[in-house]
């Protein structure tokens, strides 16, 4: 996670940002400790990445990396606004103990396109991420990828259309894709939740889930609804400050799987 001391909406990426929007900059703040914390009362580490200035959407570590078997597969941005993240996230990997760390040949935007299901890989593609990029990625992480095409620019991300919950599940958002990825959906999990449009409005579906707990924004009241259903243990959170430049409680968290890096962390 990176703490969102330079957090602003100082240019415009997405449908979500508006230059000139008032931020409280000190409600971001308080939103993003309150999320880490939430982490920490899991028994979860948070490991944390120094904000540079001048990258004001950094606090969204989510985007700077996918991780797997203790491998990395760092990101590419497409929107030179971003592109110096990649360098931070870089640095903070490489003073780490990780097993690999690679550069990107294709466009890649992290685990805001590349979700991990157990062994395999759900991928987006059709604004940020190239999709070529999904074959570097199968060919990197020796996993299968499975290739979802996003159709609605509002969820430009597919870590905003699709949460993975862990144990084969998942929810998501069908008029965010494809009519061909959501056959691709609905034959891979039959079961899934399905997000109404209110939840997707609110980012509902950008949630991190640790196989028990899912944290999501708090006003996805349906998803938090279907949760409790599930047998998992849905906690919402306002994220308010952080959703004016499209991004939530996924956006905010980057998950290291396979390896315990040894570097500052609460």
């Amino acid at each position: 996670m990176c703490p969102p001391t330079h957090f602003g909406v100082t240019y415009s990426i997405n449908p979500w940002m508006h230059v000139g929007k008032p931020v409280d900059a000190d409600l971001a703040v308080h939103q993003w400790e309150t999320l880490r914390d939430l982490y920490l009362s899991f028994g979860h580490e948070v490991e944390l990445i120094d904000p540079v200035p001048g990258l004001p959407d950094m606090v969204f570590t989510a985007n700077g990396a996918t991780v797997a078997d203790g491998r990395v597969l760092m990101a590419k941005f497409r929107h030179e606004e971003r592109a110096a993240e990649a360098d931070a996230f870089r640095a903070w990997f490489a003073q780490r103990s990780f097993r690999e760390v690679r550069d990107p040949e294709r466009i890649n935007e992290g685990e805001g396109d590349l979700l991990v299901d157990g062994g395999i890989v759900l991928a987006g593609t059709g604004f940020r991420t190239d999709i070529e990029a999904h074959e570097e990625v199968r060919r990197f992480f020796g996993r299968p990828v499975i290739t979802l095409n996003l159709a609605d620019p509002r969820f430009y991300h597919l870590d905003t259309a699709l949460a993975v919950l862990g144990h084969g599940q998942i929810m998501y958002y069908p008029a965010a894709f494809s009519s061909a990825s959501r056959d691709v959906l609905a034959a891979l999990y039959p079961d899934a939740i399905i997000a109404t449009d209110a939840d997707a409005e609110v980012f509902g579906l950008n949630a991190v889930s640790d196989g028990r707990n899912v944290v999501l924004p708090q006003p996805a009241t349906h998803l938090i609804g279907e949760l409790r259903k599930r047998g998992f243990q849905p906690h919402g959170v306002d994220i308010s400050e952080l959703l004016k430049a499209g991004g939530a409680v996924k956006c905010c968290t980057l998950e290291l799987r396979g390896a315990k890096p040894s570097g500052v962390h609460e």
